[in-house]
């Protein structure tokens, strides 16, 4: 039976985290581990977390809930910690108030990397089970779908054209995530990075990517990268920089801001 590791960073996040925890507890599927890194918050985070860990032990039987709480160096710094710790075939990144969308989600992500191994050259697991995202604002109310939907066919270069997949939907092999950990000098877009870097080790590897045709995860709006949204765009110019080159990365933002200018 196919594992999925969820991992939640968090940092005072006791006003919002309660939603994420209650939204796993609440999956039918039963092979989930949780695994919960916390930057030593100096609100009820922990407190929280431990009492979700108490009562998955008797609601949830067959979840793992795994807290720490220590200082560390930055979220893509604890994004890493939680990867060393993973354990199943599968891992995704659920931020402190997003949730899933329904209690069989992850029922619907196992079942659709269940139906597809064998599909790749490799004959192996896919790389990366993926879907849509909804937006919610910061008390959880749905917002509207995210504007750039999961496409059919994904592969690394699909992101030239921006996030298509934002990485709390994306499920990453455990295996290929941790041979690809976050690069820490980014502050803002390593996941962004990060989703290439295991997409371009998918196709090395002959394996399939697997879209769900779902929403697999309701995304609060508001983040690090909104907060501080001029410097988030300039990092991801230099992530795209990196992989597609200069001069595709130049196009590809003129594109933007016509695409932004006709939306209005």
């Amino acid at each position: 039976m196919i594992k999925i590791t969820l991992i939640t960073v968090t940092y005072n996040a006791g006003s919002v985290i309660q939603r994420t925890l209650d939204s796993v507890l609440s999956q039918t599927y039963a092979e989930v581990e949780h695994i919960v890194v916390d930057g030593k918050s100096k609100d009820d985070t922990v407190s929280r977390a431990l009492k979700y860990k108490e009562v998955s032990a008797g609601e949830a039987p067959g979840h793992e809930i795994i807290i720490r709480s220590e200082p560390d160096h930055g979220l893509y710094d604890a994004m890493n910690k939680g990867l060393g710790m993973a354990t199943g075939d599968y891992v995704c990144f659920l931020n402190a108030g997003d949730f899933l969308p329904a209690d069989d989600t992850l029922e619907l992500v196992a079942r659709s990397a269940a139906a597809s191994t064998g599909q790749g050259e490799a004959g192996e697991l896919p790389a990366v089970v993926y879907g849509d995202t909804d937006w919610v604002d910061n008390e959880g109310r749905y917002l509207r779908g995210r504007r750039l939907g999961a496409p059919e066919r994904l592969t690394w270069r699909s992101f030239r054209c921006g996030m298509l997949v934002c990485h709390q939907a994306f499920y990453a092999r455990t295996d290929i995530a941790k041979a690809t950990p976050f690069d820490t000098r980014y502050r803002l877009s390593a996941d962004v990075d990060w989703c290439i870097r295991v997409m371009k080790e998918a196709e090395l590897k002959g394996l399939p990517l697997v879209n769900v045709h779902a929403v697999v995860v309701n995304y609060q709006r508001e983040g690090a990268s909104t907060a501080s949204h001029r410097a988030s765009l300039m990092e991801r110019f230099s992530v795209m920089r990196r992989h597609y080159g200069l001069l595709t990365t130049v196009i590809m933002h003129c594109w933007f801001v016509v695409r932004a200018v006709i939306k209005k």
